[in-house]
């Protein structure tokens, strides 16, 4: 989607940290608040995403959650656009429920 030039971008946060000290824990929590403080939101378990105006806005997310990162820690990023997301399929066993829908992004400008 375009408008005025921006193109809207989403980006997925995928974590691997440890847990296996109080030290580490600490770590894993305060990475986690870290990204729910920058506008993140649980998609799954050790998935966070968030959705960003272009691609630039994008870039000052991913140097953020960069300096999070823990010593430990493995961290990936994924940037993906409203049109790829659209496309993404989601499948549940048949005793799960179904995903909540995502909410309406609004960004003014």
């Amino acid at each position: 989607m375009y408008v005025s030039g921006y193109r809207f971008m989403w980006l997925a946060v995928m974590f691997d940290l440890p847990v296996d000290t109080k030290k580490a824990r600490r770590a894993y929590t305060q990475f986690r608040n870290g990204l729910i403080k920058d506008g993140f939101t649980r998609m799954q378990y050790s998935v966070y995403i968030r959705h960003c105006a272009s691609q630039e806005n994008a870039d000052v997310h991913i140097q953020r959650v960069q300096h999070m990162v823990p010593d430990d820690g493995e961290v990936r990023i994924i940037t993906f656009t409203d049109k790829q997301f659209e496309r993404m399929r989601v499948f549940w066993g048949k005793r799960r429920k179904p995903p909540e829908r995502m909410p309406l992004q609004l960004e003014l400008f």
